[in-house]
């Protein structure tokens, strides 16, 4: 299995096609790994996107919710269990029905649902309605790569895991294993990102936790959702999807920088594909 692993790594590598590891290298240095697993680490991610603030809001919320429910059924179970116990003599009521008992569970439950729904409704919109977007990406998934594209510029990479002996040379400590792609989507802070997902082959899922962006690309679909990113950083996220056997090997790496830095390496970026398509390399904005 782990000869299996190696040689995907390797075959990913190959694909990939030569990125300048000097430009990527350049630009990590300056940005905070967001989106790192920590040893007993059971919580969200940071949240990077007003989105990813609600889904955590949302979940604490239902959190409340369920454990008031469980602590008073389990309540309950155990002072009836204690009360009416046969050894006091009780023996088990014969009626079968209570009128009272059963308008109370019938409307208690539908209020709370109705709460939830009031919630979790607002936000779920919310991932789907699109605002008037500064930048459009559409991510392409392949087995087992992503393929990023920026329509609006002409600009397409594909993005490939680095191997565990290529990590330095991208800039990243070995913390990033299996995590760090040898080129990354990269968007300007504060910008409304409209990112649409698709796939050539399979069903794969472009997610990224700490945006809170989780949403399938579907061979022959166009999927839309969006995020705005709060914080420069370098996040991380992978294929949600299982989409075959080396699913677990093509993760998502994303830069969020400053406008003028990501003006930069987008101007880079487009004049590297203008003279026939070399594969546009991260960071150009540093040469």
């Amino acid at each position: 299995m782990r000869f299996a692993n190696t040689l995907s790594v390797a075959l990913f590598g190959f694909l990939a096609g030569g990125a300048a590891f000097a430009q990527e290298e350049a630009l990590t240095s300056d940005l905070p790994l967001i989106g790192i697993p920590k040893p007993g680490g059971i919580a969200f991610q940071p949240a990077a996107t007003s989105v990813a603030r609600d889904i955590h809001f949302l979940d604490n919320m239902l959190l409340v919710i369920i454990t008031v429910i469980t602590l008073f059924v389990t309540g309950l179970l155990i002072a009836v269990a204690i009360k009416f116990r046969a050894s006091k003599g009780h023996e088990a009521a014969r009626f079968t029905h209570n009128t009272t008992i059963e308008i109370a569970w019938t409307i208690i439950p539908v209020i709370v649902l109705v709460v939830i729904g009031a919630f979790s409704l607002p936000r779920l919109f919310d991932q789907l309605e699109v605002p008037e977007a500064d930048l459009t990406i559409k991510a392409t998934g392949y087995q087992w790569y992503w393929g990023h594209e920026y329509p609006d510029s002409g600009v397409y990479f594909e993005s490939y895991m680095l191997a565990e002996d290529e990590l330095a040379d991208f800039g990243y400590g070995p913390e990033a294993y299996l995590l760090a792609t040898d080129t990354a989507v990269v968007v300007p802070v504060g910008a409304v990102v409209k990112l649409q997902t698709t796939a050539a082959d399979v069903i794969h899922a472009w997610k990224i936790p700490a945006f809170g962006v989780h949403i399938d690309a579907i061979p022959g679909r166009l999927n839309e959702t969006w995020f705005r990113v709060d914080e420069p950083g370098i996040y991380f996220g992978q294929c949600s999807e299982l989409c075959g056997i080396s699913h677990s090997y093509m993760p998502i790496t994303v830069k969020a920088v400053p406008q003028a830095e990501y003006d930069a390496w987008l101007e880079a970026a487009v004049a590297r594909y203008a003279d026939g398509g070399a594969p546009v390399t991260q960071l150009a904005a540093a040469e």
